[in-house]
């Protein structure tokens, strides 16, 4: 865990090797669990907030894949929140770095019963078919897992497969069940979700496209407004490797103008804005790349200044989505 810097990745503050039991100490995550969480406030959130929260899911994916890591235990339990609804990936006790490996795919020993092992217990329905049957987990499989947090978010955080066991669901996925859309879950987002359990892993999404396609629904609200029945017209999908994730709609909402000095100054950290804006974090988008490490980097060293910036900046998204579904017209 202490390599890993991102935002929306669970961030390591120390360990206790001195006394047993041994502890490790991360950042505080106010709001619990992410399934938890979404249980008690039950139909809460408005769904551009909830696409902010699977955004911030798909980034620290990225992140992860990016650097060679495959989770295999990716779920909403094992996702934290923190006052500002920012979801960040946590619980990497059965994570494996895949190296020098022409698959790309790291293989278990063996597998037993309904769960898979060595190295602990990984629950069936949130595990890609491949991974079952052969064992392989790559990042491909981890996306599996990632359409299955989309549908227990957008659930407010409904069990998986209801009251199946891991035998029938197993033999469901097998015979190319998928599980259907949440009441009131946007078209598109649905669609993501079965592109994600694609029974062809090649076929499923990357978490880059993924994390694009997003951004685009986010910049496109009026595409999330329609549930049920066919896409609207115009709207193309693509989740195969190599392509771009892209949806077509509907005129885009426009964002009030944002100015970099004018939120520095709202946060109380304007003495920032010429080192911001001459490494090129001169817009929202770009400061939501912002590490604690490109930060040092850059000068600001302070911890209570990094934690304040990248809370602001993605609080100050949540914003923006907000406003966007209060100015959209209904479709």
């Amino acid at each position: 865990m202490g390599q890993f810097e991102h935002p929306n990745i669970i961030r390591l503050e120390g360990v206790v090797t001195r006394c047993k039991p041994l502890m490790i100490i991360t950042e505080y995550m106010e709001n619990g669990s992410l399934d938890a969480f979404l249980r008690k406030h039950d139909g809460q959130f408005t769904v551009i907030q909830l696409v902010g929260m699977l955004r911030g899911i798909a980034s620290g994916m990225k992140y992860l894949s990016d650097m060679s890591y495959v989770h295999r235990d990716l779920a909403a339990r094992n996702i934290l929140v923190n006052s500002n609804l920012v979801c960040k990936v946590s619980d990497f006790g059965l994570s494996r770095v895949l190296e020098d490996d022409p698959e790309a795919a790291y293989t278990t020993r063996e597998a037993t019963g309904s769960y898979l092992s060595p190295g602990g217990k990984i629950p069936i329905r949130w595990t890609a078919p491949e991974a079952i049957s052969y064992r392989k987990f790559t990042t491909a499989s981890d996306v599996w897992g990632y359409g299955i947090v989309m549908w227990e978010v957008v659930s407010y955080g409904e069990r998986p497969y209801w009251d199946m066991n891991n035998q029938d669901v197993i033999k469901a996925i097998e015979e190319g069940y998928r599980l259907p859309a949440p009441m009131d879950c946007p078209v598109v987002l649905h669609q993501l979700m079965l592109d994600c359990w694609e029974r062809e892993r090649a076929d499923r999404p990357s978490f880059s496209q993924i994390l694009n396609m997003l951004d685009k629904l986010i910049r496109n609200p009026g595409t999330l407004r329609r549930t049920g029945g066919d896409r609207p017209p115009g709207m193309i999908l693509e989740s195969s490797v190599g392509s771009e994730v892209c949806v077509s709609v509907v005129p885009e909402v426009c964002v009030p103008q944002w100015s970099l000095y004018d939120w520095l100054q709202s946060i109380g950290l304007e003495r920032y804005r010429d080192v911001l804006a001459a490494a090129g974090y001169s817009s929202h988008d770009s400061l939501l790349a912002l590490t604690h490490k490109e930060m040092d980097r850059l000068g600001i060293i302070t911890p209570s200044h990094q934690d304040i910036l990248i809370a602001s900046v993605q609080q100050e998204m949540l914003s923006q989505m907000q406003h966007l579904q209060h100015s959209m017209v209904p479709v």
